[in-house]
């Protein structure tokens, strides 16, 4: 009887909470700048990948339906990232 303890989809979730918990505590900690603001958009969007390929199903779907969610976090975190290295 070779059982995991717990299935992939737990570990999943309890890694959202993780970064959703971190994310709390960078805002918590009031930090300012480039360096956080990156780092909780990249949280941002590992969540979104993750959420895709996990809950949604994504991750078996094979053609265009696959990319529809990599292709969105992607376009949205360049779109995102420039303008936050914009802003003075």
């Amino acid at each position: 009887m070779d059982r995991q303890l717990l299935r992939p989809c737990t570990w999943i979730y309890a890694l959202l909470m993780l970064l959703t918990a971190v994310t709390w505590g960078i805002g918590q900690a009031g930090l300012e700048g480039l360096i956080p603001a990156m780092l909780v958009l990249g949280f941002a969007l590992l969540k979104a990948q993750l959420i895709g390929d996990h809950f949604m199903g994504l991750r078996r779907v094979r053609g265009i339906w696959r990319w529809v969610i990599v292709i969105w976090v992607l376009l949205l975190g360049s779109l995102l990232s420039t303008a936050f290295m914009l802003t003075p």
